[in-house]
């Protein structure tokens, strides 16, 4: 996810990486708002908004057919109010694109989305998106309940309460996952490598987002682990990018495993301390209905001339400006990436305001790296593939991060 003071996100996704954390949605700060544009004002009602190819007196007609003809076959069934009708007429059109990061949000959920990216929430703590139509984990968050409960990155989420999530948008399923501290929610999972699914049961609780660890370790690498692109990560690394400055060491490793991303600005930033101004850290391509919009390097460039070495790990938890990041840096021949290959979450979302409180979430551009690639075309490649297993992970066995720790040290 990234967000920009404007809400321009990246999750997210994304500027919303539409991500969404289920916890309301941490979203990019989350994905859900990780990448998500200002809001904007429109006016759909217009006649020179009617489109000149459509007969819209269909829309018109089925709505009168309803009004009037409508008779409900429970005595216990009430009518749609006239609103709840127009609510229904967007969310069905929103549907009709297809894309689950391009969602309506009646007033009510509209409402929660903006409690959701204001950072406080209870929840299981994870951001969530979709694969092949199917609901998956992009990352628990670091210390929350669902990375305590044993949920992975990758993990598909197969029913909520036992409620089938087949064709269900993150959106809905976040309205069945998240709620009060304290109560619990099942969740079937289906995990590679595993024959059959299993349950597993989360206690929500009240969500705190971690940002950033920093230290020297005894082999003289020094490492940074960011857990999310806050309001206040730029500022957070630039801290320890002092420290490893005066520790002496000319060798970083950056853990972005997990992060599902955040501020658009912030990955923009931290890129800027290792490119020179000027250098293309990501662009938002609009296909031709706008010109493209390049988010530039402000060249901080502390490390000009220096002899870093730099591995930055990266696994399919890594998402939106995780991904711009890395890819930035890998792409400008900074950094290697070790690990898996990236979530592959490179939509950018715009909200706006229909009026009466609703609000529509539409994907309007995709994030490209700075050799042209989309980030949505499979997430980002490696240089070093390591990869890991549950296994491993429950002996305590981090492959990927020894895989860099052997690269950094044979520098």
């Amino acid at each position: 996810m990234c967000m920009s003071k404007q809400k321009l996100w990246a999750l997210g996704g994304s500027a919303v990486v539409a991500l969404a954390f289920v916890a309301g949605v941490y979203t990019g700060l989350g994905e859900r708002v990780a990448n998500t544009v200002s809001a904007q004002s429109v006016n759909f009602l217009e006649p020179t908004n009617a489109p000149a190819d459509v007969d819209m007196q269909k829309l018109w007609k089925a709505w009168s057919l309803l009004r009037d003809d409508y008779v409900p076959t429970h005595a216990s069934t009430t009518y749609p109010t006239a609103e709840e009708q127009l609510w229904g007429a967007i969310g069905g059109l929103t549907d009709s694109f297809g894309d689950p990061y391009t969602v309506f949000l009646p007033p009510a959920e509209a409402k929660t989305f903006q409690e959701d990216i204001s950072g406080a929430f209870e929840g299981v703590g994870m951001e969530m998106g979709t694969k092949d139509g199917q609901l998956v984990v992009v990352a628990p968050l670091k210390d929350s309940p669902a990375e305590k409960a044993g949920i992975h990155s990758g993990d598909a989420i197969l029913s909520i309460d036992g409620k089938d999530t087949g064709g269900m948008s993150v959106d809905d399923a976040i309205k069945l996952i998240r709620g009060k501290k304290g109560t619990v929610v099942t969740l079937s999972i289906g995990r590679e490598g595993s024959a059959t699914p299993f349950e597993v049961k989360i206690t929500r609780d009240t969500i705190s987002i971690p940002v950033l660890k920093s230290y020297m370790r005894e082999d003289g690498i020094y490492e940074i682990d960011l857990y999310s692109f806050s309001a206040n990560s730029a500022d957070l690394f630039r801290g320890a990018l002092r420290e490893f400055i005066k520790s002496g060491s000319n060798k970083l490793m950056f853990d972005l495993r997990g992060n599902p991303g955040g501020y658009l600005e912030a990955a923009v930033d931290m890129a800027s301390y290792f490119l020179p101004v000027g250098d293309t850290v990501v662009s938002e391509d609009f296909k031709g209905k706008r010109p493209a919009n390049v988010h530039r390097s402000a060249g901080y460039n502390v490390f000009a001339g220096k002899n870093l070495h730099m591995a930055i790990l990266v696994d399919q938890g890594s998402a939106s400006a995780s991904e711009i990041l890395s890819g930035a840096l890998q792409q400008h021949n900074v950094a290697k990436l070790v690990g898996t290959r990236t979530f592959g979450k490179g939509s950018v979302q715009q909200l706006m305001e229909l009026g009466g409180g609703a609000e529509l979430k539409i994907t309007i551009a995709r994030w490209l790296t700075p050799n042209g690639s989309s980030i949505s075309d499979g997430g980002l490649t490696p240089d070093i593939l390591a990869t890991t297993t549950p296994e491993l992970i429950k002996a305590g066995k981090d492959v990927q991060k020894d895989a860099a720790v052997k690269w950094l040290l044979s520098q």
